[in-house]
């Protein structure tokens, strides 16, 4: 999945600073935020439970909503009109992000309607179970298309917008398997993933001084159907048993985590990697 948000906020403008700063004598967290959110937002691959809620988590708060569109990308279908009417300003766009050429024409006619992207947030993925003898070439370049290769395209495409606003939030959600190798996920899912750690951590070192950071978010079994369809009930209860809180991450869990890196509360965290696993792996 990915989301973006623009770049209506200039946030080394002398405005923006301003409003920030009086919101913060306030201690006015709403006005925080509306600093920030105004613009456009994406979400690609709309289909799964995680890219409706980071769109609805702007919707259901006013002071985070204000001005926010928010562009919902997927493959035709159903779907994808149902999730882009859940989401207050939500516009649905059609693409197959396996086709990397078709990349940089997307976010064309995303900005041509919408305006410039400030803010992505790479959530597209696809679960493979399969370990390296089972892996074919076929699954292992398909994965790692959806994982890897459409997000670095997508950031690709709009980091010269960010950079000239001299402001951005790029934002990739990883996996727990990116550090343990996969507990159930197979190889070319973990190696995805991993590869997806790494992508944040170089993007994050040559886009900081251009007023960009750029984050990652590694959770582990968000309750969504990669975990209530694609694992078995003796697969979720043998997990449960390891998991330190007991249960599964909430998609809202998830969501609020993505809200708060996007936010000019997060300005000073670049190169992060936020652990989201309920203490299943502490380091």
């Amino acid at each position: 999945m990915i989301r973006q948000h623009a770049g209506v906020v200039d946030q080394d403008g002398d405005a923006a600073q301003t409003r920030f700063d009086a919101a913060d004598q306030r201690g006015d967290v709403g006005d925080r935020c509306q600093v920030c959110f105004e613009g456009e937002a994406i979400v690609d691959f709309a289909r799964g439970a995680l890219e409706t809620l980071i769109g609805q988590i702007y919707q259901r708060n006013p002071a985070a909503a204000a001005g926010c569109r928010v562009a919902l990308v997927d493959l035709p279908g159903e779907r994808l009109e149902r999730a882009a009417s859940e989401v207050d300003d939500g516009v649905a766009f059609e693409a197959d992000l396996v086709s990397i050429g078709d990349i940089p024409a997307l976010v064309s006619r995303i900005e041509s309607r919408l305006g410039s992207v400030t803010i992505l947030v790479n959530n597209a993925g696809v679960l493979s179970n399969h370990k390296s003898q089972a892996t074919d070439e076929e699954e292992w370049r398909r994965v790692l298309a959806i994982n890897l290769d459409a997000a670095f395209f997508l950031a690709r495409a709009v980091i010269p917008a960010m950079k000239q606003a001299r402001w951005g939030r790029i934002i990739n959600t990883t996996s727990l398997a990116a550090k343990t190798g996969g507990l159930t996920a197979g190889t070319a899912y973990a190696v995805s993933k991993g590869a997806m750690s790494s992508l944040t951590f170089s993007l994050a070192r040559e886009l900081a001084s251009d007023g960009v950071t750029v984050n990652g978010i590694a959770p582990a079994y968000v309750r969504t159907p990669m975990v209530t369809e694609q694992l078995t009930e003796a697969q979720r209860q043998a997990l449960l048993a390891t998991i330190p809180v007991g249960r599964f991450c909430e998609p809202e869990e998830f969501a609020h985590v993505v809200r708060f890196l996007a936010s000019p509360l997060a300005g000073f965290i670049t190169g992060e990697i936020i652990d989201v696993n309920g203490g299943l792996v502490m380091d």
